[in-house]
């Protein structure tokens, strides 16, 4: 079949050729579309409206679609060059290795940020050191102060510290890495009700880069320093007799059910006909006091095994000695802090510059895909006009004289039909036998007397007209008796033939 031709309708048209309802329009580039005359086209009182219609519908459609081009995201499929053209241009091989790299390398993107999505759930800490400052000085009484307080000998507690190798640049507070702070004095010395100095953390509390605390003393004091930390997420200290059976002392709640899972997995505690239940080991039946127990029900029976965290207990002399030079102490203690990685996994999730410059580019990609296609229908075009262009001619004629018909809502084909060959073919004496049959019918289920009646009345009554216009019928029903219904082999009735008859001699 040549380029542009229609490829022939399955089953029988249901009227005569070039009906509108035989075949479906196709668009032919490279050929401008003729314009149909006013006067030739036929549109029903009805399509008027429908016409406008559609014309809105169709325009809200357009804006629609120009407002969301942009944001629609298309499809890997799009990006793919057809088969006709990889085998027309062989270089194109090189650009469909180049997109199964990139299909790979989107799958690998997409795992990984899937990986860093699934780390972000999960606390990521790194183990840092802080450096602990505990100093202290005295400020000696004096005789000729005239306030009270620089009378009265004192001294002050200074607690600070900061990390070590920190590289951020925004520096942590003192105060944030620890959950409470309390300094217990001499009670000997400041009483029962003065010797404590409590500091506990707050939804309020403004974070601070240390403590300090005044009091009045010309004597060295013995203080001890209970530093509580900050964990995040919360740790608790394991019951003496599970943490020597899991080799865990402070743990977080999910590492420690973890741990619990390990050790049964490998004592095989697990029922092997219901897996929802552990059987206890001695070392279980002492810890849980049970010899059987459900998994579900481990997370509530630790409760009662998980203890706060020890704080960290340090040993500090206040010293009053002009002489003691050494008077700042300094300490080292883990701590947990954020991984810097996880700022920079965040900052990568959430970053869309190079998100928008890969849209930028796919959207290229797939103008210039959209391009090489178009081109190759044009260059089909061509082709086949320089093989055989008289008949592509006529094939691209007739194409687009039916979607001219079609586009334009013209009833029937008006260049068939003012033709004489156009009422000779065999469908046009089909449709004639077709619709006298249907005139005719009526009469033939009537009675003889009915129809006598029918044609002899008018003609009593001495009405001329009736009677000329009796005679007229009566001519053409025998011509069509004799003619049209005998090709269909319909018998008339002796009656109709008599009734004929009376009125060609009335």
């Amino acid at each position: 079949m040549p380029s542009g031709a229609r490829m022939p309708h399955q089953g029988a048209p249901m009227g005569p050729p070039g009906s509108p309802y035989v075949g479906s329009p196709s668009v032919r580039p490279g050929m401008p579309q003729a314009v149909m005359e006013p006067t030739r086209k036929r549109t029903a009182p009805q399509q008027v409206q429908q016409q406008q219609v559609q014309q809105q519908v169709q325009q809200q459609q357009q804006a629609t679609q120009t407002r969301t081009r942009s944001a629609k995201r298309r499809k890997m499929a799009d990006k793919i060059l057809p088969q006709r053209i990889r085998e027309l241009v062989p270089e194109s091989q090189a650009y469909m290795d180049l997109l199964a790299f990139e299909r790979k390398l989107d799958q690998t993107i997409m795992r990984k940020r899937v990986d860093i999505q699934e780390a972000l759930k999960r606390p990521m800490k790194q183990k840092r050191k802080l450096r602990l400052y505990i100093s202290n000085t005295f400020n000696p009484a004096k005789s000729d102060a005239d306030d009270s307080d620089g009378s009265i000998a004192s001294w002050e507690l200074r607690v600070e510290g900061k990390l070590l190798d920190d590289l951020s640049k925004q520096k942590r507070k003192f105060s944030s890495f620890f959950k409470s702070l309390v300094i217990e004095l001499d009670k000997d010395l400041y009483g029962p009700d003065n010797h404590l100095v409590e500091w506990h953390r707050t939804p309020t509390t403004q974070e601070t880069d240390g403590f300090q605390v005044k009091r009045p003393g010309d004597v060295s004091v013995r203080c001890t320093l209970l530093l509580m930390l900050d964990y995040q997420p919360p740790q608790f200290k394991l019951d003496p007799r599970l943490a020597r059976l899991l080799g865990i002392h402070t743990q977080t709640r999910s590492a420690i059910i973890q741990a619990l899972w390990q050790y049964i997995k490998t004592n095989k505690l697990q029922d092997s006909h219901d897996k929802e239940y552990i059987n206890c080991d001695k070392y279980f039946q002492q810890i849980f006091d049970c010899p059987r127990l459900k998994f579900s029900e481990i997370p509530q029976r630790l409760t009662n095994l998980l203890l706060p965290p020890d704080p960290i207990v340090i040993n500090h002399i206040i010293s009053v000695d002009p002489n003691d030079q050494k008077k700042t102490a300094c300490y080292d203690i883990d701590v947990e802090v954020e991984d810097p990685l996880k700022g920079q996994m965040s900052s990568f999730l959430l970053s869309t510059a190079n998100q928008q410059e890969i849209t930028a580019l796919d959207n290229k990609i797939h103008e210039t895909i959209e391009s090489i296609n178009q081109l190759k229908i044009q260059r089909d075009f061509m082709l086949s006009f320089s093989k055989d262009p008289k008949g592509y001619i006529q094939d691209l004629l007739r194409s687009q004289s039916r979607d001219l018909k079609v586009m334009t809502d013209v009833v029937g084909n008006p260049e068939e039909e003012r033709r004489a060959e156009f009422y000779h073919e065999p469908w046009s004496q089909e449709a004639v036998s077709r619709y006298f049959y249907c005139k005719v019918l009526p009469v033939r289920e009537l009675s003889s007397s009915d129809v006598l009646l029918s044609f002899l009345c008018p003609v009593l009554e001495g009405d001329i007209h009736a009677s000329l216009l009796l005679y007229t019928i009566a001519f053409t029903l025998t011509i069509v008796f004799r003619g049209s219904f005998g090709r269909l082999n319909l018998d008339c009735d002796d009656v109709t033939v008599s009734t004929i008859l009376y009125i060609h001699l009335v």
